[in-house]
């Protein structure tokens, strides 16, 4: 093997992974917003971006090894990254909007109740004190939008691509064999994934602060919008 090729190519994979990361408001941002919204511990954020991170890496590397393996070209394997790109972009915005109308629509619920009385609709507030039969609903929504959110995001970053690994593990693949394109991958996505957990580590302490004021009952809502627009900004400026 060729060390001081290999060397290069390292430290190529080190400071390409750690700018991809750093200047890709997709790789942090959803987790910051989310993390502060759901009021998830530091533990909890971190995890999911780890797993979410892993699942980025792990499918460019595998698309990368079967290009490699079958002999498809660098131009083909970048244009089936860019098409994976503008389809993340596109769930992004989705599943931003989404996520946000559910949260404007369960907040809206959650403080006021609809009863009908002898054919008259009474709305009122509702006090959450109160103890009704609807309460094992509530419980099963919240569960079933905390698993959506994880495999929603989880899904997303599978989908989306790390553009620039594909063409840092041709060069050792091509000069060096599948020892040195371990050692690519292996550096690009740990230097990628230790890259999220430091700025979303960041990110979750300077949020802390409440920043919403009275829009605070609204945050899960204005994170959802927050997660659509860094769709939007991968489609507009390509980040």
């Amino acid at each position: 093997m060729n060390e001081p090729t290999l060397l290069v190519l390292l430290t190529t994979a080190t400071s390409v992974a750690l700018l991809h990361t750093a200047i890709g408001i997709d790789h942090t941002l959803p987790f910051v917003v989310l993390g502060r919204a759901r009021k998830w511990s530091l533990t909890k954020v971190l995890a999911i971006t780890a797993l979410c991170g892993l699942g980025h890496v792990l499918s460019s590397v595998v698309l990368g090894a079967i290009g490699i393996g079958l002999g498809i070209g660098l131009s083909k394997l970048t244009t089936i990254e860019a098409s994976r790109g503008s389809l993340s972009a596109w769930l992004l915005i989705v599943f931003g909007l989404a996520y946000a109308g559910w949260s404007f629509a369960r907040q809206r619920r959650a403080y006021r109740h609809i009863h009908e009385h002898d054919g008259h609709v009474h709305v009122h507030p509702h006090d959450p004190h109160h103890p009704h039969h609807h309460a094992h609903l509530h419980d099963a929504s919240t569960l079933s939008g905390k698993q959506l959110t994880f495999w929603g995001l989880f899904i997303i970053f599978v989908l989306g691509p790390c553009e620039p690994l594909i063409p840092l593990l041709m060069v050792p693949a091509a000069t060096m064999g599948a020892w040195g394109t371990f050692w690519v991958a292996l550096v690009f996505g740990t230097v990628t994934i230790g890259t999220m957990l430091l700025l979303v580590t960041l990110g979750y302490y300077a949020l802390q602060v409440s920043l919403f004021g009275p829009l605070e009952r609204y945050a899960n809502t204005l994170a959802g919008v927050a997660i659509a627009l860094s769709g939007v900004a991968i489609k507009l400026f390509g980040i």
